[in-house]
């Protein structure tokens, strides 16, 4: 059997983290700056966790 492809989507999405959980990205960063505060920004760019409800699928796309 062939080996399992990696979707590319996936890898340039999510991080696999030491401990095994999956980082990701805020959405709402990439435009329409202007009207959002400097705090709500400033969050955004902070890293977050994949809730562990998608993690098994995401998990999938990475072949982990």
């Amino acid at each position: 059997m062939p080996k399992m492809k990696t979707k590319s989507s996936a890898k340039k999405r999510f991080k696999v983290t030491g401990t095994g959980k999956l980082k990701r990205k805020h959405a709402f960063k990439s435009h329409i700056l202007t009207k959002k505060s400097k705090k709500r920004k400033a969050r955004l760019t902070k890293a977050g966790l994949v809730h562990k409800s998608d993690a098994s699928n995401i998990r999938q796309q990475l072949c982990i």
